[in-house]
């Protein structure tokens, strides 16, 4: 049997190494936000400030408590709009880069 890397490790370091990545992630973790799909935007999301910013970093920038950062990007999280925003202008500023969003008709 072949040993592979656990999956969040393989994305964390493809993360840090390709921007590119980096970018279609954000980008996706927003659109899974707008189409309901909460659980998944937030994990999304909650991957990028592990291998961008770290919570502390995002604590600092955002101005809310580090564990409180934690809960609200958790699968069951429940971040209000407030602070769902903050998060996403933080690592808007980080990686540099705002995903279109087209909503269909």
């Amino acid at each position: 049997m072949s040993l592979t890397r656990e999956y969040k490790k393989t994305v964390l370091a493809r993360i840090k190494r390709d921007p590119k990545f980096a970018r279609a992630l954000y980008a996706e973790a927003i659109n899974a936000l707008l189409e309901g799909e909460t659980s998944e935007g937030l994990s999304m999301l909650r991957d990028l400030v592990h291998a961008e910013i770290t919570f502390k970093e995002l604590a600092r920038q955002t101005g809310f408590d580090e564990k409180s950062l934690h809960r609200m990007l958790s699968r069951r999280g429940n971040p209000t709009l407030r602070s769902l925003g903050a998060i996403v202008k933080a690592i808007h500023d980080d990686i540099g880069f705002c995903p279109r969003v087209t909503i269909p008709a």
